[in-house]
């Protein structure tokens, strides 16, 4: 999971009230989730300035070697939206080439798709 550590908080607010971006906030939230529940122990959590996706606020990307790969925004920066990523990304990790069943999506990520990545020399049909 990569998360962008510069997003907006909101789509009307760059910063929280202590001046805290939300993509920073949604990092904290990441990490704090995963280092309380050792089913996330394999997921890494990187962070990176600007996924050049800001009109939708705190986004992440999804990504693994020869998978496809998402980007997916617009999430409170908040634990309920971390572990809803997290437990996206437990599905996504056992994929075969990335697709989750949607009956698998957990109810967190829903309508917060924003693009789908081909992996390296592949085009999804």
């Amino acid at each position: 999971v990569v998360a962008c550590s510069t997003c907006r908080h909101s789509r009307d607010a760059r910063s929280d009230e202590a001046g805290v971006s939300g993509g920073a906030r949604l990092i904290e939230a990441l990490q704090q989730v995963k280092a309380n529940d050792p089913r996330y122990a394999g997921i890494a959590v990187q962070a990176m300035p600007c996924l050049f996706a800001c009109q939708d606020h705190c986004t992440v990307h999804l990504r693994a070697p020869d998978k496809v790969g998402y980007v997916l925004g617009r999430f409170a920066p908040d634990a309920d939206a971390a572990r809803a990523i997290l437990d996206y990304a437990l599905h996504y990790a056992a994929s075969a080439h990335g697709r989750v069943a949607y009956a698998d999506w957990p109810e967190g990520v829903k309508g917060h798709f924003l693009v789908r990545t081909p992996p390296a020399g592949y085009v999804a049909e």
